[in-house]
Parts: C-alpha cells; sequence; structure tokens
C-alpha cells in the first residue's frame, strides 16, 4: 500500500460503536480463551444448577411401570397408572373468630408441603355454627410434579413409621374412582414440625389424586410406590 504524504501510514479506523458504548453488529467478537459460558435456556437464562430429581419419581420410571406392566398384563407404557396431583387441606374452624390461629396452620401446612398453601372459605352461611359465607374456615395445598413425589416419599418413609401403635393405612379409603383419601390427627409426625413453635395440634386430610380407571389399579400404583396398607 502507498504511503501518504510525509512517509506516515494512514490512520486505522475503530469500529464503529453503537449508542451506550456497545458495538455496532456485524462483526462476531473474539471469545475469551480460558473461559466457558453456561449452557443457555431456550429463554436465554443460564440453566439453573444443583437440581436434585426426586428419588420417587425416579424410582417409578426405572421400576414401578415395569412391575405394573408385567402384573396388571399392560402391553403399553402409557397405560400404566400415574400420580395426577395430591391435595392436602387442614381444617381450622376457629379462623373465623381469631385471624392468628389460621397464621399458625398455613405456617405448619407450608413447612410439611413446600408450597404456599391457599385460604379456604365457607361456600355458604349456616347460622347453627355461626358461620358466615366468604369466613376462613382452613387452608390448603395443590402438589404437582416434583414436589408431589417429594411430599409421598416423606410421607410413607418417615411420617407414617412414626405414628404410634402405626399397623398401615386403611385400604378402604378409595373413593370408586381411583383415588385415596387418608386422615391424619396430627402435623407432629412429619420432621419439618417443630413441637416448640405450634400453637396446637392439628389434623389433614390427604387425598392422593391417579389417573387409574379403578380402585385396583389405584391399589396396585400405591402399593408399589411403598403406601404401607393394612392387610
Amino acid at each position: 500500500m502507498a504511503k501518504a504524504a510525509g512517509g506516515s501510514a494512514p490512520p486505522k479506523t475503530q469500529p464503529a460503536k453503537a449508542p451506550g458504548g456497545q458495538r455496532a453488529p456485524g462483526r462476531a467478537q473474539p471469545k475469551t480463551a480460558g473461559k466457558t459460558e453456561a449452557p443457555a435456556t431456550p429463554a436465554g437464562r443460564p440453566k439453573p444448577t444443583g437440581e436434585t430429581s426426586p428419588r420417587l419419581r425416579d424410582r417409578f420410571r426405572a421400576t414401578v411401570v415395569a412391575a405394573l406392566m408385567k402384573e396388571r398384563g399392560y402391553t403399553n407404557p402409557f397405560q400404566v397408572p400415574r400420580l395426577d396431583k395430591i391435595v392436602i387441606n387442614m381444617g381450622v374452624g376457629e379462623g373465623r373468630e381469631n385471624a392468628k390461629v389460621l397464621d399458625f396452620a398455613t405456617a405448619d401446612l407450608q413447612a410439611i408441603s413446600g408450597q404456599k398453601p391457599v385460604i379456604t372459605r365457607a361456600k355458604k352461611s349456616i347460622a347453627n355454627f355461626k358461620l358466615r359465607e366468604g369466613a376462613p374456615i382452613g387452608a390448603k395445598v395443590t402438589l404437582r410434579g416434583a414436589r408431589m413425589y417429594e411430599f409421598l416419599d416423606r410421607l410413607v418413609s418417615i411420617a407414617l413409621p412414626r405414628v404410634r401403635d402405626f399397623k398401615g393405612v386403611p385400604p378402604k379409603g378409595f373413593d370408586g374412582r381411583g383415588n385415596y383419601a387418608l386422615g391424619l390427627r396430627e402435623q407432629l409426625i412429619f420432621p419439618e414440625i417443630v413441637y416448640d413453635k405450634i400453637d396446637k395440634i392439628r389434623g389433614m386430610d390427604i387425598n392422593i389424586v391417579t389417573t387409574a380407571r379403578t380402585d385396583e389399579e389405584a391399589k396396585a400404583l400405591l402399593a408399589q410406590l411403598g403406601m404401607p396398607f393394612r392387610e
């Protein structure tokens, strides 16, 4: 290249920058050596790390599906019934008079389930019970996915064995459509509950909803998942 007058080379031009100090699009920037970028999700955010797959869900996929296909004679893995959701309901009748009692109940339910509960309210007024429509009477939480499997795993592995004189759960808790209901008398059987921090002992209802069409299919599924049915 020919030199300009005076023997000096022409000055090098800097790449144009966009407003705000960023380089204008056009040429890809070189990657920094020795640095690796975190894999991005479709939304463009870094993929979260440290997530642990629920043990019971892994067991269901690895062994329960094959065992139920052999036991029930299913020809397709998608015929095997699965868990749909688990609903935990805690009734707090005195909550209509004392809102602080309802706070204790929701705190216990949140510690047990790992999810924030919703307040249940009366659908109609009943004069004999001094109940008005819309009054808070309890709390409930609906678990799906990983939290559902984690809760059921803690229920059958830790909580139920801590019940005094436990001989198994009653096998008559099915509703005829493949769903199972279980009642607990106290929340202290869960290790997340600290005895010194509760105001009183409360029970709860646990409803396990499955995709099974019959009670026999639902019982076989829950038995394979570790539910200790009473003989």
